[in-house]
């Protein structure tokens, strides 16, 4: 949306942050991408599970980002307990336990889940 650019993916810091080589860090990216992009293309519903950061749910034409109340707790230097009031109320929809099983988060119980 806007004015914003798309920027190339850095490989190279991906691999070094991950500690493997660069070749290996595009051909996991390039197979999970490819993976997903064949799910999607067959409607199937997807959960790409960001190890430290959250689930991204795609169900249909529905996609929702769930953060893990740690991940917000951090960069926002605020704790978030569960049935907290936010400034804005539909943060409290964005916010899941590690300990939900992704399934139940979406519509239909029926998901291919990304780890």
């Amino acid at each position: 949306p806007g004015d914003k650019e798309l920027e190339p993916l850095k490989y190279a810091k991906v691999a070094m942050d991950a500690s493997v080589s660069r070749r290996k860090a595009e051909g996991c990216i390039l197979g999970v991408t490819s993976l997903l992009s064949h799910c999607l293309g067959k409607g199937e519903n997807v959960a790409l599970v960001l190890r430290d950061v959250g689930v991204l749910l795609i169900e249909g034409r529905r996609v929702q980002m769930k953060f893990y109340s740690d991940f917000l707790e951090r960069i926002t230097g605020k704790r978030i307990q569960e049935g907290a009031t936010f400034k804005v109320p539909q943060l409290l929809d964005m916010v899941v336990s590690r300990m939900v099983p992704i399934a139940s988060l979406t519509l239909t119980g029926r998901v291919i889940i990304f780890p």
